[in-house]
């Protein structure tokens, strides 16, 4: 009896134990921020958009937000002749899928739009992908997912792509509103790779922002908040990305999920 009662007592101290080292692992986990490192711009060539920093155009939007991309923006210098050089605005970000997802805030209601079309390009100006979405129940954060059959990002290529919005209010005429960046996918390395296998799903948007790919760790961290409708520290991670690229005034609006969730 002596013996089994040690037994029993050092098998309750082991799971005691266990408790407390897989809690410890989860506060750890949730209290080490997520970190968005953006990496520069290709030098080689430009890569200039428009990610929405203007007005809205037309008086189809109350919010003084207008139609925004989720996406990083960089002021570069662009050497033009001996001495001479111009300032450019690019809208670029990596992701490490063949079809990853993009994010736009669309601030119209739903009444005032008439189409919305995403479009992707090649840096030869080259359509090779196309895509109607449907208009959001109300104005918010939409994905669009990339859908095909075949890869469609080759890696190491720059592709262009656009997204527009066209809106009538009232009895005015109709009027198109867009945004436009660059896209570029890159090949993980092996360890990263396997790193990324091993991690849970918002470890895995860390090591995505670590490494600057943009797109992967913004997506991760938004279907895990479509899925986590009342986690604070998600909703922390959401608002630290759009604020390192300077969108915190999108962080409060409405995220809208493909099966219409919405937070």
């Amino acid at each position: 009896m002596k013996k089994f009662l040690q037994r029993l007592t050092s098998i309750t101290t082991f799971i005691i134990l266990m408790s407390y080292l897989n809690t410890s692992l989860a506060v750890a986990e949730k209290s080490n921020p997520i970190n968005f490192n953006p990496p520069p711009p290709p030098a080689d060539r430009g890569a200039p958009g428009n990610r929405g920093e203007g007005a809205s155009r037309g008086e189809c939007t109350q919010t003084g937000v207008p139609l925004t991309a989720l996406v990083p923006s960089y002021e570069q210098q662009l050497q033009q002749g001996t001495n001479q050089t111009a300032t450019i605005t690019e809208v670029w970000g990596l992701t490490s899928k063949e079809q990853p997802s993009f994010w736009f805030y669309i601030p119209y209601e739903k009444s005032s739009i008439k189409t919305i079309e995403f479009v992707l390009q090649t840096d030869k100006d080259t359509i090779i992908y196309r895509q109607n979405i449907t208009a959001p129940p109300v104005p918010g954060i939409v994905r669009v997912q990339l859908q095909n059959q075949k890869s469609i990002l080759e890696a190491n290529k720059p592709y262009h792509w656009f997204f527009k919005v066209r809106v009538a209010c009232d009895s005015q005429p109709a009027t198109s509103n867009y945004v436009e960046g660059w896209v570029q996918r890159v090949n993980l390395d092996a360890s990263l790779r396997e790193q990324i296998k091993k991690s849970s799903p918002r470890q895995q948007a860390a090591i995505y922002a670590k490494n600057g790919i943009w797109f992967d760790a913004l997506t991760t961290i938004a279907e895990l908040r479509l899925a986590n409708l009342d986690d604070s520290q998600l909703t922390e991670d959401w608002n630290n990305l759009l604020k390192v690229v300077k969108l915190e005034k999108l962080a409060t609006k409405v995220l809208i999920g493909t099966n219409q969730s919405q937070i």
